[in-house]
């Protein structure tokens, strides 16, 4: 049903259903799911990053899903053509590209067509800023970073000191914000569906989510990439839960005291979030999944942006 260059996302916080959404669309309108959560790409994080099941990803094909080991961190800049090139190939196959995920930066980054620099490891660099992370704290270089590029301070956590650094890295490498410079429009026309949901029920949502993914295996997880060598709390795992497991394991807290930070965290990642996806942006449609998931309302915008009736006919343009 899909002409070439059409292009469907799903985005909005973590546990508002994207994932079960992408796959329902992906079923209905013969299409592909290319992944744009920044931590799913990495092998063996499963149950931490909520990563689409063997049973959802028979359901539909799934693309950019365990790529790297997590020892070997993917950039923007080494993301972008691996997704260019999955979307085309999904399209040239005659499917529909259905992009999937709650990484704003990797999200806008396809649809707005960034051109963004291929900056490698700076080795030096990044020793002088360890060196300061270790005196002066994450908070003070995400300060730095807030002056020479507001824009990526505002997306980044202060404490998730991995990003903070590749931020700064860039700037220094370039003379330039990460963002800067944008190619020509990229060669699709897309929908974006935004889910969001009430404030407070997305919190519950995501507190309940996190005792499913204990009890689901998530310690054994984080034990099992520690024993091989992964350091939790850096790199690919700096992310919510490893960290705070690996500070349990190393006997820095109590287990309970491990799983409320995580909440806490992942509340902060939700009202991040909000700040790539904006309630007011006039380029997302908004479906509310408050109480339940708007799989018809969704379809329904699909069918009409494929089938416009006349070539002005569009959604969220």
């Amino acid at each position: 049903m899909s002409a070439p260059g059409n292009l469907i996302a799903v985005v909005g916080p973590t546990a508002v259903g994207k994932t079960a959404l992408a796959i329902a669309l992906a079923q209905r309108f013969d299409g592909e799911i290319v992944n744009a959560d920044s931590r799913q790409v990495y092998t063996g994080m499963d149950v931490g990053t909520a990563k689409p099941t063997a049973a959802e990803q028979r359901g539909a094909r799934h693309h950019l899903i365990d790529i790297r080991p997590p020892d070997a961190p993917i950039s923007l800049g080494e993301y972008l053509p691996l997704a260019r090139e999955a979307i085309a190939s999904i399209a040239d196959s005659g499917k529909l590209p259905v992009l999937c995920g709650g990484s704003g930066q990797y999200v806008w980054a396809l649809l707005e067509g960034w051109s963004v620099p291929k900056v490698p490891p700076d080795p030096e660099f990044r020793a002088r800023l360890e060196r300061r992370l270790s005196t002066d704290g994450s908070s003070a270089l995400w300060q730095e970073l807030r002056q020479l590029d507001p824009e990526r301070a505002a997306t980044i956590d202060p404490q998730n000191p991995r990003r903070v650094i590749r931020a700064l890295e860039i700037v220094n490498a370039t003379g330039s914000r990460v963002a800067a410079g944008k190619s020509v429009a990229p060669p699709y026309r897309s929908l974006v569906l935004g889910l969001t949901a009430d404030r407070a029920a997305l919190y519950g949502r995501t507190d309940a989510r996190f005792d499913a993914m204990m009890a689901q295996g998530l310690l054994y997880e984080a034990r099992r990439l520690d024993a091989a060598g992964h350091s939790l709390g850096s790199g690919a795992l700096s992310g919510v839960g490893y960290t705070e497991l690996g500070q349990y394991l190393a006997g820095e807290m109590t287990l309970d005291e491990a799983v409320d930070r995580s909440k806490t965290r992942t509340h902060r990642l939700v009202r991040r979030q909000y700040t790539w996806f904006k309630p007011g942006d006039p380029r997302i449609v908004w479906l509310d999944a408050t109480h339940g998931l708007p799989v018809s309302e969704a379809v329904s915008l699909v069918r009409r942006f494929l089938e416009p009736q006349n070539p002005c006919d569009t959604i969220g343009a």
